[in-house]
């Protein structure tokens, strides 16, 4: 027996990994960062194979883990991990800073950060786990608290993106709501709005139709306006 979601009880950590080619610049959201050993210092990350963060590490051979604080905006992680950098530039009115290895170092609703070089590559299948040699490591903010995936799913009722080394495929669900509201599906990022919960986080209240929300909404996780939106077909 395979219980999926007895998985959410392992703990892992809110991070941006980032890399560089050719004097550009992406970075991904990812959970699976993990020290190995002490001596070196060495660390390991999980990274999908369609992520454009994968093809810069592969190709330049480092990486900067920026770590996430539990303050930081659905919105701000939905801009690194459901949208992709093919499209935008995830830097853009970020402020950052260029760390030792020539990466990024994201400074925004960040804890600390560790840049590393790498060391190992394997091949995992849908992903590849990098391991790197820590070049650098630093607190930048002692007052915050690291957000863990947990906290980012149970209460800041954050998504898991398709490509993440922890997604899992959810079941059906069971008709818990009336029909008058209907659901609709934001197309960049498949976040669903649900007018019997509405977006507390941002101040729309259950109950809220879509079409009630103002015109400058836009997706909590990956910042699309309304327009990118449609309606999820009963």
């Amino acid at each position: 027996m395979l219980d999926l979601e007895s998985l959410f009880n392992l703990s892992y950590g809110m991070c941006i990994i980032s890399s560089k080619k050719d004097g550009e610049y992406n970075g991904c959201i990812v959970n699976t960062v993990f020290q190995i050993v002490p001596e070196p210092l060495t660390l390991a990350v999980s990274v999908n194979k369609e992520n454009l963060t994968h093809k810069y590490i592969t190709e330049s051979k480092v990486f900067t883990v920026s770590i996430l604080a539990e303050d930081t905006p659905i919105s701000f992680i939905g801009r690194f991990g459901f949208r992709s950098g093919r499209d935008i530039d995830k830097f853009e009115q970020v402020n950052f800073r260029i760390g030792q290895s020539g990466v990024p170092v994201v400074l925004d609703n960040t804890v600390g950060f560790i840049e590393a070089e790498i060391i190992k590559i394997i091949d995992v299948g849908t992903h590849t786990l990098f391991i790197g040699r820590i070049m650098a490591c630093e607190t930048i903010d002692d007052s915050k608290v690291p957000m863990t995936y947990n906290y980012y799913r149970d209460v800041k009722h954050g998504r898991t993106p398709r490509t993440a080394a922890t997604y899992i495929e959810k079941k059906p669900k069971s008709e818990l709501e009336t029909k008058e509201m209907k659901k609709y599906k934001c197309n960049l990022c498949e976040y669903v709005y649900d007018p019997t919960v509405g977006d507390p986080d941002n101040d729309v209240n259950p109950g809220t139709a879509f079409e009630d929300l103002p015109d400058d909404w836009v997706c909590p996780e990956c910042g699309a306006s309304k327009d990118e939106f449609e309606l999820v077909e009963d």
